[in-house]
Parts: C-alpha cells; sequence; structure tokens
C-alpha cells in the first residue's frame, strides 16, 4: 500500500445515489484474487457496450477522467454485497479516494483496509463540490489525512472523520497485517519475557 499523505487531485463526479458494489465490479470479475489489472473493469457495465466498446458519454471514459484521483459520488455508495474486489478496482482505476455523504459500513471497511481513503461530507460541501466539478473540469481539491481535512479552491477547509487506527494505517501505507509485523520487535520481547516468567521456578 502506499502511504495517503497530502494531495491535490481532480474530481471526477458520479451524482448517482446507492450504487452498489456489483455496479462497481460486476461479480463475474471476482474469480480473481489478484488486484492487479481490476481498474479496467471499474463500473465495467456502465463504460462498456455489449461489445466492449466504451460507450463516450460515462464520465469514466471522458478526457476529463485521466489521471483524475477523487471519485466524488452519491449517497450511499457502496451498498450491497462485501467485496474486496470493488476498492481493489477504485485503486486499480486510479483514485485515492472517494467522496460522499456516506457509504455502507463494510465497504468503507474494505476501502480502509486496501488504502482507499473514504472521506465523507455534508450535504452542502457535496452539492458544492459538483457544482465545482461542473463549472470547472480541471478544478482540484486537497486531501490532507494528518489533519483529516479536505480544502477547496476556495480556502474553505472541511473536517471529516476517520478512526485514529485506520488513520495510522493509511498515514504508514500499510494493512492490518503490516500494522503488526511493525510490532514484530515488541511481540518478540514479550514473548521471550512471558516464557521466562511461565518457566521460573515458584518459590514453596
Amino acid at each position: 500500500m502506499e502511504p495517503i499523505l497530502a494531495f491535490s487531485a481532480r474530481l471526477v463526479p458520479l451524482p448517482i445515489d446507492n450504487i452498489d458494489t456489483d455496479q462497481i465490479i460486476p461479480a463475474r470479475f471476482l474469480k480473481t484474487t489478484d488486484k492487479v489489472g481490476l481498474g479496467k473493469n471499474l463500473f465495467q457495465d456502465w463504460r462498456y457496450d455489449a461489445a466492449s466498446n466504451p460507450k463516450p458519454e460515462f464520465i469514466l471514459n471522458q478526457p476529463r477522467a485521466a489521471a483524475a484521483g477523487i471519485l466524488l459520488a452519491g449517497d450511499n455508495f457502496g451498498c450491497g454485497s462485501s467485496r474486496e474486489h470493488a476498492p481493489w478496482a477504485l485503486i486499480g482505476f486510479g483514485f485515492r479516494a472517494v467522496i460522499s455523504t456516506s457509504f455502507a459500513d463494510i465497504f468503507r471497511n474494505n476501502c480502509l483496509k486496501n488504502g482507499l481513503l473514504p472521506i465523507i461530507v455534508d450535504p452542502q460541501t457535496h452539492a458544492e463540490l459538483f457544482e465545482l466539478a461542473e463549472r470547472d473540469a480541471a478544478a482540484e481539491v486537497t486531501v490532507d489525512l494528518a489533519a483529516q481535512e479536505l480544502r477547496l479552491p476556495t480556502g474553505r477547509a472541511v473536517e471529516f472523520p476517520i478512526d485514529g487506527f485506520s488513520k495510522r494505517c493509511l498515514l504508514s501505507g500499510v494493512d492490518q497485517l503490516g500494522y503488526l509485523l511493525q510490532k514484530e520487535p515488541q511481540i518478540a520481547s514479550y514473548e521471550t519475557a512471558h516464557r521466562a516468567r511461565i518457566q521460573a521456578p515458584v518459590d514453596e
């Protein structure tokens, strides 16, 4: 995982509520256990026609989506079934964060475990971001995870919530297992001391 430090990026607006994980990555692509390459199947049935030709009207097929780093989604993004493939596909396309007014809990947790930052904003800010994206396709916002702030081109800073453990992992670029592996010296020290304690003779 790449650490999520402060970065600026363009928005890709997708103003549709209740987008479920089967729309993000259809079930037929779930056979793979490899994260690599899933970006090309992101929103597969919305991006391509029956002959696998790109639909020019879909936002991800438009020039503005190239190298954009933030998906601006509708409410309740990532609902439906649980699948880590959904954040894998979003990351594979190039997104580093998704902004919405709410996320399905399982999807949000899968994002945090896989290096994709889900940013929850209030409805007013959400509407302002869509207006910004419609007015200026090249406009950028800044995400500062350390400060837990989303900064708009106007200079307004909006705080967003994240739990402390997930924040630490994302800033360090590690998942839960990686975090534990960082603690290996402390774990080994504890085990050595614990073994000595249980093997020590008991005074009568």
